[in-house]
């Protein structure tokens, strides 16, 4: 934590836990650490004084942020980093442990002062125009809670047998949804079988003609129609509104929540895209994919050589970020190097601070922060060594972040995740795929890194108390996280590697990964050099002066351009981590001698594929069977090869004349004369 001067208010809640404050001024240098009992009750005057003044206050407390906000509302700005909250009574002070979750508890202090950026937002507007997709009288009953002041109207699934309306107080029709896209604000439907209702209908609704692919717009869409969700992970779709309709409490919290859908919503940018980064496609031959297998709600599509990432779609879960090889998508909440600060000032203050064997628990601030709650009120709490970690979302995290873990000192790290996620988590297997075989190369021997899937705190207490000690790095980094994405994940990795207890050269990965180098037939390869403009990283590189193909490993992202446009199907790709690569020079995969012009001396192409082509063409092809100056052409360079053709003036791939055309009158002729003769 950096020596900045700010006061830190830790209360022991009525003696319930006990208090470290000298472990708290050792790691945080300069604070002025106030104790007590209970600065939101009895000692609210001391809280109080210290809000009004000009530093900086961390108050160890998340239970009454109300309370504290509303005391400083009057004289700092809380969004600028003057004011901020953490919570160590139910992560360290609540536990069996509690006396040992000192350390920890200076720990958590001294990482809630690392500032975090504020993410970019985009707009998204809402002018309350619902449609409510049912089957029955329930979506109409849940259109007339709707309809004062909002545009509701009511689309009926066929076959759709519902009364008439006595009074006409909302528009109904029927049809099937047949595609839908978009968001909060920005629905477009395609309906089957839409039509309106007669108004003669006596007994139950008769509908008129039916017309297919019917386009349909609204803002918000509540299904109520019981059927398959008409979205991917359809509860992070914005907008999109799904209750069973057997189930009554569950429509009514779907209306309640159309209710406050109306307005301009600012939603964060969840994910920031450079596109020329991008290593999607290249020529129209697709290499990179990663982010479009992985997206869970389609904000992710293919545009051109690169992809599109919709801001107002994207539910940010952050595995596109975590697998992509090139840093084009990186996470915005927060980014890469402000998350690894905090983790880096998170496992160095417990260290310094007398901790040992820290765990690291990575969690969302939802389900995870509330099974931590419970685990602490009606359980053991968590160990003393176990270090909560919140983020956003654990699909987010990558493998730059796992590797600093670790080489700033982390003994293990464990994802909880909820036993049935909200959404596909393939992108945070792949990441922990991808670290195990780095960490186990590098001599970290055990199961170092896994998820916990539950939803009960139990189970959730009874794992981490089953875990094995482990033992971290000797020597732990201190590096500051400085770079791109791809920059801080070689970094990392390299700070790993030299705190590692076994300092291999080259660690072995899965297919996937997003390091490793090319294997390349060279007796195979012609030097065509097609791979080399393809590569979007500029990892094959070739060169002017003669016939060469160069590789960098230390910028190959195993996008597989390469392998796909090579014409003579030579490369293949190795997935593997060299440690050596960052500083290693390109190296030489293949090179010939150049061949020279007959003319001009000048060098062009490459010798042995001249000297081949002339070889199977002399003597054989028609084109040059008799003529040598044909064949003097294909050994010139091109400037010298267009004078040979305009002074000699003949065209040196013309075909021989063509036999004259022959007619009937022809073939008479020669018969009469062979009659003659």
């Amino acid at each position: 934590m950096a020596d900045r001067q700010r006061t830190i208010l830790i209360c022991s809640c009525d003696d319930t836990m006990p208090l470290d404050g000298a472990a708290v001024r050792q790691v945080c240098r300069g604070a002025d650490v106030v104790t007590g009992r209970q600065f939101c009750r009895a000692e609210l005057a001391r809280a109080q004084h210290a809000l009004n003044g000009e530093q900086p206050v961390i108050i160890a407390c998340t239970q009454e942020v109300p309370l504290f906000r509303e005391l400083a509302a009057p004289f700092r700005d809380q969004d600028g980093g003057t004011l901020g909250f953490v919570n160590i009574r139910e992560t360290a002070g609540w536990s069996q442990d509690a006396k040992l979750a000192g350390p920890k508890m200076a720990a958590l202090i001294a990482a809630a002062a690392e500032p975090m950026p504020e993410p970019d937002v985009v707009n998204v507007t809402s002018t309350g125009k619902i449609v409510i997709y049912g089957k029955d009288e329930q979506a109409i009953d849940a259109a007339r809670l709707l309809k004062d002041g909002l545009d509701v109207a009511v689309l009926i699934k066929p076959p759709g047998d519902v009364a008439p309306q006595r009074v006409t107080e909302l528009p109904l029709f029927k049809g099937t949804i047949r595609s839908v896209q978009g968001y909060l604000g920005a629905f477009e439907m395609l309906l089957d079988d839409y039509a309106l209702p007669s108004p003669s209908s006596r007994d139950r609704l008769v509908f008129g003609p039916s017309r297919n692919k019917e386009p349909a717009r609204c803002d918000v869409l509540i299904d109520l129609s019981g059927g398959q969700a008409l979205f991917p992970s359809a509860d992070l779709r914005d907008g999109y509104l799904r209750a069973d309709p057997g189930d009554p409490a569950a429509v009514l919290r779907a209306v309640l929540k159309a209710r406050e859908l109306t307005g301009t919503f600012e939603k964060p940018r969840y994910v920031d895209f450079r596109a020329e980064l991008c290593a999607h496609s290249r020529a129209q031959i697709v290499g990179c994919r990663r982010c479009l297998d992985l997206c869970p709600t389609g904000a992710i599509t293919p545009n051109g050589a690169h992809v599109a990432i919709s801001a107002r779609i994207c539910a940010g879960c952050g595995q596109c970020a975590a697998a992509c090889p090139t840093g084009a998508a990186t996470y915005a909440l927060p980014p890469s190097d402000a998350l690894l600060r905090k983790l880096r000032t998170l496992l160095t203050a417990y260290r310094d601070a007398g901790g040992t064997q820290p765990v690291l628990l990575v969690h969302d601030s939802t389900q995870g922060a509330e099974l931590i709650d419970a685990l602490a009120r009606y359980g053991a709490g968590l160990p003393a060594h176990v270090l909560p970690f919140e983020v956003n979302e654990i699909t987010q995290v990558g493998l730059e972040t796992v590797a600093g873990a670790f080489a700033y000192g982390a003994c293990a790290m464990r994802f909880l995740t909820r036993a049935k996620p909200r959404h596909d988590i393939t992108g945070l297997h792949k990441t922990i795929a991808l670290a195990e075989p780095i960490l186990a190369g590098l001599g970290f021997a055990g199961h170092r890194i896994a998820t916990i899937e539950t939803d009960d705190p139990d189970a959730l207490g009874a794992t981490l108390r089953a875990l094995e000690p482990m033992t971290g790095v000797a020597r732990p980094a201190r590096f500051a996280p400085v770079g791109d994405k791809r920059d801080l994940m070689r970094l990392a990795l390299r700070e790993l590697h030299a705190a590692a207890p076994i300092p291999v050269d080259v660690a072995a990965l899965p297919e996937g990964a997003p390091f490793g180098a090319i294997d390349v037939k060279v007796d195979g390869c012609t030097l065509c050099l097609s791979c080399v403009p393809a590569c979007p990283t500029g990892a094959l590189s070739d060169d002017p002066e003669r016939p060469m193909l160069r590789f960098a490993e230390d910028a190959c992202v195993q996008c597989g351009l390469c392998a796909s446009t090579c014409p003579e199907k030579v490369i293949s790709l190795k997935p593997q981590f060299d440690f050596r690569s960052a500083t290693a020079n390109r190296r030489v995969i293949k090179q010939e001698e150049p061949f020279h012009c007959i003319v001009c001396g000048k060098p062009f192409g490459v010798k042995s594929s001249v000297e081949r082509v002339v070889a199977a063409l002399e003597g054989k092809h028609w084109m040059f069977k008799d003529s040598q100056k044909r064949l003097d052409v294909i050994k010139m360079c091109a400037d010298c090869r267009v004078a040979a053709m305009l002074e000699d003036k003949f065209d040196p791939f013309a075909a021989p004349a063509r036999p004259q055309v022959r007619t009937t009158d022809d073939y008479l002729r020669e018969r009469e004369e062979k009659e003659k003769s």
